[in-house]
């Protein structure tokens, strides 16, 4: 069980450190493993049928996220290599799921965009995620989703939170 313990220190909004043992850190842990096993299961089953991986899967979500978004800006996102990344968009537009455009403004830009295709594929992705966060969320109840949205973001990167934060702002 948590212990929490008030410190003037942490400011007037009454604020609180919050003692975890290593039990339940290391319990924590594993707990965020296995909820990542879940979560991507179904997702994991749909690629294999396309021959694709995780990384299309990451590819696919933040390019219809962000139709439009450029190939700098998703190695950004995703922290890849620009080889791998390019291995992984030349399979989806080889594959009719990816379209990418040059840009108007700066030629050297590629702008990637979901085809209707890759938009299906998407959707049947995200689907089989929702409902297991809805289910989750659901069980657990509205202030378990509060703290546990604020639990990710502060373990996100401050590089990682802005963008999170700004599809958040923008969806």
């Amino acid at each position: 069980m948590a212990e929490r313990n008030a410190s003037p220190a942490m400011g007037s909004r009454g604020e609180s450190l919050l003692f975890l043992t290593e039990d339940q850190l290391r319990r924590g842990i594993e707990a965020m493993f296995f909820a990542y096993r879940g979560f991507t299961a179904d997702p994991d089953r749909i690629l294999q049928e396309y021959g694709y991986g995780r990384a299309h899967h990451r590819a696919i979500h933040f390019i219809n996220r962000t139709p439009g978004t450029t190939v700098n800006n998703l190695l950004s996102i995703l922290g890849v290599t620009k080889q791998s990344l390019n291995r992984v968009l030349r399979a989806l537009v080889e594959d009719g799921l990816v379209e990418s455009r040059v840009g108007t403004r700066d030629k050297r830009e590629r702008h990637l965009y979901l085809t209707d295709e890759g938009k299906a594929l998407e959707r049947e992705l995200s689907e089989a995620q929702r409902a297991r966060m809805r289910a989750a969320f659901r069980n657990a109840g509205p202030e378990a989703v509060a703290g546990f949205r604020a639990v990710l973001e502060q373990m996100m990167d401050p590089e990682m939170r802005r963008h999170y934060l700004d599809g958040v702002d923008n969806g």
